[in-house]
């Protein structure tokens, strides 16, 4: 059985229960008033009655005069003593004491009375009795309790008629009422037992419009929300699980990268040392080739060592790293400036389209070097002769920049792996070159580190182009 159908036959039980009680109360009331109307009008003719006697008028004379308020009315006349002196329905007296009779022995007392018993020598008729008490006498009279009497007595129809209307409107009126809090029980019923499975909530349907649908509507929304804040806690901690992962998994790659990186020069050095040290007497040309070569591999770890420090830097603190307030188009310029003699020894021309005045917030060794590697790779492998840096948009929040060349491009396959640390694709000639396979990743892990994002592509009369943007803040 649903809680509705409880909730409503309990309703109905009580306003039925209670609609029986208040029609049985004045149903008792209306025939108590009746009996004592009656009973008036029965006292005011055994005065009449008395009164005729008083003033010795016979008393058959009296019971004739028609003003009997009901035909079949029966009077006894007994004294003190219980006697009966005179009775009009029987033809001998009876001998018995009539003080045991109730409303006879109340008279005496009170002065009046009535009751409502069985006639004593009848099982099947029920009598009124109502007592006046005169001189030295009781009159008593009395009237069958039949049909006609009770339907004198009966409580107007329409007022029965009228609860039985009202408690139908009740039971209706509590049927609606009783359904709508019965939806919102089943409801949160349902709520509960999804809440218990851990399935998912969600704070769509709404509750009906009042208090209870309001309590449930706040319990359902502030459960859906809890139960969004997990789920996004617990999906913030597996990404931040697999981001550490991942760095882990960089790191050792970059320590694997670096301990590779690292045996080619140091392999190259010693080898040219042993040379020297074994053969002391080797021709000035050739120990002077030997030099340089250990030269060029000790510059190779140096900027091989500063690109590791720069990226470690970034990895382990880039929150610790302070940015200041500075002149970007200026900064731009003096990169530019630095690069351009060695652009013109491989025949390459720089073009600085950035002219207007930019205000930033950043770390001034970083945006170096991201416009520094930029133009460094493009001198190393484009093999083109020009170079182009643009201001291509800007608004309230970021700025966006290209940097571009005319060389020959890279394959696509290589494209989406440009950015990955040691990544390199021809190996040979990018060490020949110097550069340490760190350059273009620091450059994305700099442009990320000032709030922006960057990608690459071919352009479609050759040469590649990098986009990126750049916070203000």
């Amino acid at each position: 059985m649903s809680y509705h159908t409880k909730l409503f036959i309990l309703l109905l039980g009580f306003s039925w229960l209670m609609v029986v009680c208040f029609v049985t109360f004045q149903y008792e009331r209306e025939k108590q008033f009746k009996i004592e109307m009656l009973d008036s009008q029965l006292q005011l003719y055994n005065v009449h009655l008395l009164d005729a006697i008083y003033s010795n008028t016979p008393i058959d004379k009296v019971l004739n005069d028609g003003r009997k308020p009901i035909a079949d009315i029966r009077v006894t006349i007994v004294d003190f003593s219980g006697h009966v002196v005179f009775d009009n329905s029987l033809d001998t007296l009876p001998t018995e004491n009539h003080l045991s009779r109730t409303e006879i022995a109340n008279a005496i007392k009170r002065g009046r009375d009535y009751t409502l018993r069985r006639h004593s020598q009848s099982t099947d008729n029920t009598y009124f009795y109502s007592a006046t008490k005169g001189n030295g006498i009781v009159i008593r009279s009395a009237v069958p309790y039949s049909l006609p009497l009770q339907a004198v007595l009966k409580t107007d129809n329409s007022f029965l008629w009228f609860m039985l209307f009202v408690t139908l409107t009740i039971s209706i009126i509590g049927y609606f009422a009783t359904r709508r809090i019965g939806r919102t029980i089943i409801r949160l019923n349902y709520f509960a037992e999804k809440a218990e499975k851990g399935e998912r909530i969600y704070d769509d349907e709404s509750f009906p419009n009042d208090e209870l649908g309001s309590i449930s509507n706040h319990i359902v929304r502030l459960y859906a929300r809890l139960q969004q804040a997990t789920a996004d806690l617990k999906r913030e901690h597996k990404t931040a699980i697999h981001e550490e992962q991942e760095k882990i998994r960089i790191k050792k790659q970059l320590t694997n990268n670096i301990n590779h990186e690292l045996k080619t020069p140091v392999s190259s050095m010693r080898a040219c040392l042993e040379t020297l040290i074994d053969h002391p007497d080797l021709p000035a040309e050739r120990r002077t080739k030997f030099i340089i070569m250990c030269h060029d591999n000790c510059e190779r770890l140096g900027r091989l060592l500063d690109d590791v420090s720069a990226i470690t830097r970034m990895d382990d603190g880039s929150s610790k790293i302070k940015k200041e307030p500075l002149r970007l188009d200026c900064l731009i310029a003096g990169v530019v400036a630095d690069e351009r003699p060695q652009a013109e020894a491989h025949g390459i021309e720089i073009r600085n389209n950035v002219n207007e005045e930019i205000n930033v917030s950043g770390n001034a060794p970083f945006l170096e070097s991201i416009f520094r590697n930029l133009i460094d790779n493009a001198i190393a492998y484009s093999q083109g002769n020009r170079i182009d840096i643009c201001l291509t948009a800007g608004d309230s929040d970021k700025l966006h920049f290209s940097v571009t060349d005319n060389g020959i491009g890279v394959p696509e396959e290589h494209i989406p792996h440009l950015f990955e640390r040691f990544y390199r694709i021809d190996k040979g000639r990018s060490r020949k070159a110097g550069g340490t396979g760190l350059g273009l990743s620091i450059v994305k892990n700099s442009v990320q580190l000032h709030g922006g994002s960057i990608s690459v592509s071919n352009r479609r009369d050759g040469g590649l182009e990098f986009d990126f943007s750049i916070s203000k803040v």
